[in-house]
Formats: C-alpha cells, structure tokens, sequence
C-alpha cells in the first residue's frame, strides 16, 4: 500500500492549497483592477485577493500586465465576435445596427468586468493603447452602419452618423455603471429595452402629431 502524505509534505500542503486555474485568475484581477485601477493594483495585491503567493500567480501569467491584456481582449474578441454574425452582415442596415447593438448588450451582460476593464483604460500603457485602437475600429464600423442607414432612408439624417454611433452605445457603456446580474432585468431584456429605446428615436417617420425631422 503506497504511503501516505506526512503532515506538512510538499505533496499534503499542495493538496490544502486553495485551487485556481487561469480563468479564475484572470476573472479575479479583472475585479481588482476595476476596484483599485490598474495603476493603482500591484501582484501583492492580486495575490492578497486571490489568496495565493505572487510566485502562484506567476504560473499562469507573465505579470499583471499579461492579466490586463487577456482582460481586454476577452471583451474586445467578444464584441468583434459579434461583427461577424450573420445578422450583423446581412441584411438592411439599419437591422444589422440593431444586432450588433443587441449584441453589444449581451457581451457586456456576459463578459462585465473585462467590459468595464476596457472602458476605463485610458491609454497610459502599449496594452491600453492597443486596446483603445480596437475600440476605434469597433466604431468605425458601427458609424459605417449608420452612414449606410441614413443612405438607405432607413435612420434620420439630421443627425450626425458618427455622433449618432457615439450616442447608441453611450447607453449601452452606461450599462456598467449600474448593471448588477441578478437584479431586474436579465440581458435579453435589457437589450430589447435598450433597442426599444435607440431604434424609436431613430425612425424617420414621426408618430401621429409628431412633428417631421428637420431636413
């Protein structure tokens, strides 16, 4: 019969040891960073959340800037994911506004803390810079479903397309700033309040007694 662990043997502390793999890592440091900013967070910290050594970090990650980057591309790959569905790329342009709005929604439902990691970068590291590239590119081409909308006579020209892109997913940013899972509305629902909402605002023909869009 093989023996057993003594007390204290690297294998029984090994066994003790609270478990975590990558994914909790990362979600764990994506929390911190939003509690304390990235600047503000240092290993000590990570490791004094995760209840772990920073050397139990290290085995998973380069450095925290490694968890910073994992961060943001989660939510970054998750929103251009959504860019290349189906009903983002067929279709009038005005619907494949709506789609990759209400998709927007449930990337940030389901990716929280890595969205509101991205939307509070401010640029001051390669990392954060590359990110905020990729935030560019996500509304140039968000504004381009908006300049092909109005072409189409689908959404009101009298208000700027890039201004109009801006405004939309204003609101669906503003969403970090409130948004608890588990309380109210489940993402779906928030995405067809929220739809409601822009895509009213948006249409070119007024309600009864409504007066017309300027020209």
């Amino acid at each position: 019969m093989p023996n057993s662990p003594v007390p204290g043997s690297p294998a029984r502390r090994r066994a003790g040891r609270p478990g975590h793999d990558a994914e909790s890592v990362l979600g764990v440091a994506a929390r911190v960073f939003n509690e304390r900013g990235y600047d503000g967070t240092s290993m000590e910290d990570l490791a004094r959340a995760l209840g772990v050594t920073k050397s139990a970090i290290y085995h998973h990650v380069a450095g925290k800037e490694e968890l910073l980057r994992q961060s943001l591309d989660r939510a970054l790959d998750a929103l251009f994911a959504v860019t290349g569905e189906t009903g983002a790329t067929t279709g009038p342009a005005i619907d494949r506004l709506e789609h990759v709005l209400r998709g927007s929604v449930r990337v940030l439902v389901d990716e929280l803390p890595h969205v509101t990691l991205l939307l509070r970068v401010r640029g001051n590291t390669d990392v954060e810079r590359r990110a905020l590239q990729r935030r560019r590119e996500f509304d140039h081409f968000v504004g381009g479903l908006v300049r092909e909308g109005v072409a189409a006579g689908d959404i009101r020209p009298d208000v700027d397309p890039a201004l109009t892109g801006r405004l939309l997913f204003g609101m669906v940013n503003s969403i970090v700033e409130w948004y608890r899972p588990g309380r109210g509305l489940d993402g779906a629902e928030l995405a067809d309040a929220l739809a409601a909402v822009a895509f009213g605002g948006l249409r070119t023909t007024p309600p009864t007694g409504g007066s017309r869009p300027r020209p």
